[in-house]
């Protein structure tokens, strides 16, 4: 089992940035793909970023290719997601996910809020 809990969310202008962190604990988080996940209002569940295991290869939603970037500590059994250059499109709660092979997990999720 692995627990997953977000953080970092919050209000920001346009052209801001934030961070978004996701802490785990339970199983070792350094076998486990991770990824990002965002919900709008009204609207499905969308992939932002996903990063390996081991941390070299990582794959982006066009929508954010250039303005964000997923890293990994595994150490700090840590995920991040810094968020630049951010538009009123990228408002939704962000879903921090851990998948090996079957299994999934999801995060409580984090709100991003941005103003025009």
């Amino acid at each position: 089992q692995v627990q997953l809990v977000e953080s970092g969310g919050g209000l920001v202008q346009a052209g801001g940035f934030l961070r978004l962190s996701c802490a785990a604990s339970g199983r070792a988080l350094s076998t486990y793909d991770m990824g990002w996940y965002r919900q709008a209002l009204g609207k499905e569940r969308e992939f932002v970023a996903t990063i390996s295991w081991s941390g070299p290869n990582t794959d982006y939603a066009d929508s954010v290719k250039g303005r964000f970037t997923i890293s990994r500590d595994n150490a700090k059994a840590t995920v991040y997601l810094q968020m630049n250059s951010l538009k009123p499109e990228d408002t939704a709660i962000y879903y921090c996910n851990a998948k090996k092979s079957s299994r999934s997990y999801w995060g409580q999720g984090t709100q991003v809020t941005v103003s025009s």
